[in-house]
């Protein structure tokens, strides 16, 4: 199972950052670069349905607190 996100190279770095503590043997995160941007690829592995929802699930509750915390600080540094 895959999840994709698109934009900076920093940002996509530091969502990595906010995942990384969070059961790192069970996907593997990588940036890759290009001429529009970055785009942060994780790939989620496991044996079973369950620990794969399980897995995302987490991921996704940790990215999407990220994303908004990096978005309201970018916010208020262009203020």
């Amino acid at each position: 199972m895959e999840i994709e996100w698109t934009g900076t190279k920093r940002h996509a770095e530091l969502l990595i950052s906010s995942i990384s503590p969070d059961d790192p043997e069970s996907f593997l995160a990588e940036v890759i670069e290009s001429k529009d941007g970055a785009k942060l690829i994780i790939k989620v592995s496991s044996s079973n349905l369950k620990s794969i929802r399980s897995t995302i699930d987490d991921l996704l509750v940790c990215l999407s607190a990220a994303d908004l915390s990096l978005s309201v600080i970018e916010k208020n540094n262009s203020d």
